[in-house]
């Protein structure tokens, strides 16, 4: 029986597994130090793994600045997806942004990205802008999408709907 999935701050430790998961998900992965400097040097930072089992199944950052979290990235090990480990994580992430006194969530998505778009938008993330050509592999346009403010309702009680819904 496999154990539930966890979700906790990133250890340099991780990041060789980290390194993997973002090669499979990833047509421009990050640079190999770049996740280390994340973790040491960037003081907005945050970056949470999901483990099970002991094993690093995915990923998520984010930059908060001020009243904004930018989150950088999320993956999922291509064999682990669709079982709810990306929604763990971005749950995650909205705590954790509340918790360092941001106000709005904001993101890019690649407009061929369906399915995490419409993680995005379950959490109420919209659309406000297109990056044309923002993806420096193929040419594709980035959809920027933002939340609304997460204190305030609606987000509030359709975030705390959705994370019971995790918990069950």
């Amino acid at each position: 029986m496999k154990e539930p999935v966890c979700v906790e701050p990133m250890r340099l430790e991780d990041i060789p597994r980290v390194l993997e998961i973002e090669r499979q998900s990833f047509s421009t992965p990050w640079p190999r130090d770049a996740y280390r400097r994340e973790l040491t040097e960037n003081r907005n930072a945050c970056y949470l793994v999901a483990r099970q089992d002991g094993v690093v199944v995915g990923y998520a950052g984010m930059w908060v600045i001020l009243e904004e979290a930018h989150i950088t990235t999320i993956a999922v090990d291509p064999k682990r997806r669709r079982r709810g480990i990306g929604e763990r994580l971005l749950a995650a992430l909205v705590e954790e942004a509340r918790a360092r006194g941001a106000r709005w969530l904001t993101l890019e998505v690649r407009r061929s990205n369906h399915a995490a778009q419409a993680l995005y938008r379950k959490y109420g993330f919209r659309e406000v802008h297109v990056r044309p050509r923002y993806y420096s592999d193929n040419g594709e346009d980035a959809l920027i999408m933002w939340t609304g403010n997460i204190w305030e309702e609606p987000f509030r009680s359709r975030f705390e709907t959705l994370k019971a819904r995790l918990a069950s």
